[in-house]
This record gives structure tokens, C-alpha cells and sequence, in this order.
């Protein structure tokens, strides 16, 4: 009799050490991912009877709760309809948050560990806590002559300080007003949410950063040189052949240069020379002596393949791996399956220009109490050093020569030094071309980085390219923020 009671009493203890074990999981490691998951609704409804924060650019709100005359006492609010909606998202009753919305929600609903004490404060008085406020780093002149360069275009723009990693603007083209989807009208908001899901233009997506991945083209040149020069494989003055068209390795099909003859006029260029004129034959040489495993490495240090939070997640951008030769010369030009985001292309870029050393991207610049004063505020912080501060000097000087005198001419601003390089990536045979420009101004002391991708050849068909299309957009762009 004895020995079944222990049995049970055993397994009874057993079975209340689970239940002990999995209820101190969820209340204490697992609260903070329950807290802002968008499948709680029932946080979701208890959050809208406090004041949620705002999000701040320069001094302006750019979304805020205001007084509603519902259940639901308040409702949010955005400035500028589109304008911010890819760095904002959406807070909504319906179809949970997105963007800044979501990313930061602890702190916008008030429930981050920094508020605790007026967490304290708010149960004693019987008051609700009102959220913190976000305060960004983009900048409201520069994110509208982004916006504004893009126009009906179909694509993404990024603005970055490379000295420290502040965006100063994130732009998705097309966009859409989250005041539609943060009304309390719950058909209204289902009609407009359903619309932006069946649009087939997909403006709910952050092409800047996230959802749609892109072939890099030509600007993933820029990768290729810097693994050639960094790992000592290569000089500015390596030659490499320069066929008209290259029959690859055991394939029956064959690559060729932009123009489809020779890449300037002699039989062989150098590096600096294939890279001034974008040259695709001469980089899959290169890419195929270099090797997957070392453009693997320097590509791994860049960023790709990594999820970086800015702090909205972006989709981790991709360089294939098992390639045989053939796909590595193709992919050494930006074809075959290397995917990349703008944001990635902007890191790239943002390494060379800050003497070869990657700052973290971020939106944020502070976060401020209830009472504007901050809790926490930006510090820039390193993310990697790909590559050596000589490579990166030289890999500015030719970026300068493509502006000057190569295939990036668009993007030349008066009196002002302008590194550049231009994409025009292949998306299947008849398809539109997607259109790139990744540079930064002025070369000699960087003040921005700006990235520029445009789909479906800018309306142009088989006839856009980068430096038709988007170059002339990032010089726009580059214009702003130099004029301030």
C-alpha cells in the first residue's frame, strides 16, 4: 500500500514540477514576447485605454494618440498619410501593428523595464501610464525630397549618415495611409486592409528593408572588388581578360557585357577599368578566381545572411552557397540567386565610405518619458570592419571615376566629389530590369549614403537603367541633404 502511495505522490509531484516549470516559462521569460505579440488582443484593447507614445520627428509628432468618443478612449494618429508609413507602420484594432509600431511597442504602450517605476506610480494612483515616446533619427526634408524623387515609381530609397549609422530617411514606393487601418471602424478598416493585400503594386510591403529581395546587379560589384583588393588577391592594376562574350564553364550558355561587345577597347582591363565600366565578363573572372568561400566571407561581414534590426527586422539578404563555376561567375555580377535589400546594399556602401568600418543602421534617436526627458538616448555603435581602411580608400577613388567618367555620370552634382555605382539587374528573359544606385557624397567626407532601387525598369521595359533611372533620383536625394 505504501509503495503505491509514493508512486503517486511521486508522480503527482512530477506533474505540479511541470506546472511550476512551464508557468515561470510564460510569466517571466515568455512575457515580454507574449506582451507584443499581435495575436494578443487582449493587450491590444487594454493598451488603447492608455496613452500611447508618440513618434517624433525634429520636433513634429508624427504619430499619436488623440481622445476618442469610443470604448476604446484613444485612437492613433498619422501625420502625412504615406510619407512615414514605412518606418511608422501601422497600429491597428483589426490587424495588429507593424514598422516602429511593433518594434517598439513596449515602449510606446509603456510596459518596457525603464518605465517600471511609473508602472509602480500608475497602480497607487489608479491612473494609467502613459507610454514613452520614440524620437527618430530621419529627417523630415530629406524623407519628403526622397518621397518626392521616387513619385509613382515603383521601388525604395535609404539616406544614411555612414559616420554613424542614423537613417536620416527610409523610403517605399508605393505607400499607404495608416490612419485607414488605426480606425475603430472595424468593416472600413477589413475593406482598406483586404484592398492592400490584393493590390498587386504590394504597398504594405517595406521594400527598403524587408519582404521583397532583389538582384543586386552590378552594384554587387562593389562586394566582389572589395574581396579582390581586401584579401590581397588583387590590385586597382590587376588585369583581367576582356572577351566580348564568354562561353561558361560546362554550360552551354554564355555571358556578355552591357552593349554586348568588349568592355572598352582593348583585350584586356584592369580591375579599377571593369569596375568604372561596370564590365560583367571581367568580374565573373575575377569572382571565379577569387572563389566562392572568400566572397562568401567578406559578404558575410558586410551583413548579408544576418538579421539586422534597425530596429524594425530586415530580411537577412542572401549569397548562395554550393554554386558550381558557372553560377559563381554569374552571381559575381549580381545575377543568378544573390538577393539583396536595399538596407544591405546601403551597409555595403556606408563600409567604403566610413574608411572601412560598418556603423549599425538605426531609426532611433532617443527615447523620451512622459515628460520628454530621455530614457534612453542614441549612441553609435560599430556592427563590423569588412574591410581595411586602404581598400576602402581605393575603393572610393574608383566609385569617384564612375560618377566622373564611367556609367554612374547621372549622379554628378555640381562642385561636389560624388562615389557612385550604378545596377541594371536581369530578372528573366522579356522582364523589366530592376534599376539601382548606391553612392555617397562628397567623397572626400561623407556626409550621406544613398541607396536607390527601382522595379519593373522604371516603366521604361528593357530600356531603363540605373543610371537613366535611379541615379538622377539619388542625386536628388544627395542634393537635399548637402544643401542643409
Amino acid at each position: 500500500m505504501m509503495k503505491e502511495l509514493r508512486r503517486v505522490s511521486l508522480g503527482i509531484l512530477v506533474l505540479f514540477g511541470t506546472l511550476f516549470a512551464s508557468t515561470t516559462v510564460i510569466q517571466v521569460f515568455q512575457v515580454d514576447n507574449l506582451r507584443v505579440d499581435p495575436r494578443n488582443v487582449r493587450t491590444l484593447y487594454d493598451s488603447y485605454s492608455a496613452e500611447r507614445g508618440s513618434i517624433i520627428v525634429g520636433t513634429t509628432s508624427i504619430a499619436e494618440s488623440l481622445p476618442s468618443d469610443d470604448v476604446y478612449t484613444y485612437q492613433r494618429s498619422y501625420l502625412g498619410g504615406g510619407l512615414y508609413a514605412p518606418v511608422t507602420g501601422f497600429y491597428s484594432i483589426n490587424h495588429g501593428l507593424s514598422g516602429l509600431e511593433s518594434a517598439m511597442n513596449d515602449q510606446l504602450s509603456g510596459q518596457s523595464n525603464a518605465q517600471f517605476f511609473d508602472q509602480v506610480l500608475a497602480l497607487v494612483t489608479g491612473t494609467n501610464p502613459r507610454g514613452a515616446s520614440i524620437k527618430l533619427t530621419v529627417n523630415a526634408a530629406i524623407q519628403q525630397a526622397a518621397r518626392d524623387a521616387l513619385g509613382d515609381l515603383t521601388g525604395a530609397a535609404i539616406a544614411l549618415d555612414p559616420k554613424t549609422g542614423r537613417i536620416l530617411a527610409l523610403v517605399s514606393t508605393p505607400s499607404y495611409d495608416p490612419n485607414d487601418l488605426a480606425s475603430h471602424d472595424a468593416d472600413a478598416t477589413a475593406a482598406t486592409y483586404q484592398s492592400l493585400l490584393d493590390s498587386s503594386n504590394s504597398p504594405l510591403d517595406n521594400r527598403a528593408i524587408a519582404s521583397t529581395l532583389y538582384h543586386p546587379g552590378s552594384v554587387f560589384k562593389l562586394v566582389v572588388a572589395a574581396a579582390a583588393l581586401d584579401s590581397g588577391a588583387m590590385t586597382v592594376n590587376t588585369i583581367v581578360p576582356n572577351p566580348a562574350k564568354l562561353l561558361l564553364p560546362q554550360s552551354a550558355s554564355s555571358i556578355s557585357n552591357s552593349g554586348g561587345g568588349k568592355c572598352g577597347k582593348g583585350d584586356t582591363v584592369t580591375l579599377a577599368e571593369a569596375l568604372q565600366r561596370s564590365c560583367n565578363i571581367p568580374f565573373a573572372e575575377i569572382g571565379l578566381q577569387l572563389g566562392e568561400s572568400t566572397i562568401r566571407d567578406y559578404a558575410e561581414k558586410f551583413g548579408f545572411g544576418a538579421t539586422v534590426e534597425i530596429p524594425m527586422a530586415a530580411t537577412p539578404s542572401v549569397y548562395p552557397s554550393g554554386m558550381d563555376d558557372a553560377q559563381l561567375m554569374l552571381s559575381s555580377f549580381g545575377q543568378f540567386d544573390v538577393r539583396v535589400s536595399p538596407l544591405q546594399i546601403a551597409m555595403v556602401t556606408s563600409a567604403i565610405a566610413n574608411g572601412g568600418k560598418l556603423m549599425k543602421p538605426t531609426v532611433i534617436d532617443s527615447v523620451l518619458a512622459p515628460d520628454l526627458s530621455p530614457l534612453t538616448t542614441f549612441e553609435a555603435s560599430e556592427y563590423s570592419v569588412p574591410i581595411s581602411a586602404e581598400t576602402a580608400q581605393a575603393m572610393v577613388q574608383m566609385m569617384v571615376n564612375n560618377v566622373k567618367s564611367g556609367v554612374a555620370s547621372n549622379a554628378a552634382i555640381r562642385g561636389v566629389a560624388v562615389a557612385g555605382k550604378t545596377g541594371t539587374a536581369e530578372n528573366g528573359d522579356g522582364q523589366p530590369y530592376t534599376l539601382w544606385f548606391t553612392g555617397f557624397a562628397p567623397a572626400e567626407d561623407p556626409r550621406v549614403v544613398v541607396v536607390v532601387v527601382v522595379e519593373n525598369g522604371g516603366g521604361l521595359g528593357l530600356r531603363g537603367t540605373g543610371n537613366g533611372v535611379a541615379a538622377p533620383i539619388a542625386r536628388t536625394i544627395m542634393k537635399a541633404v548637402l544643401s542643409q
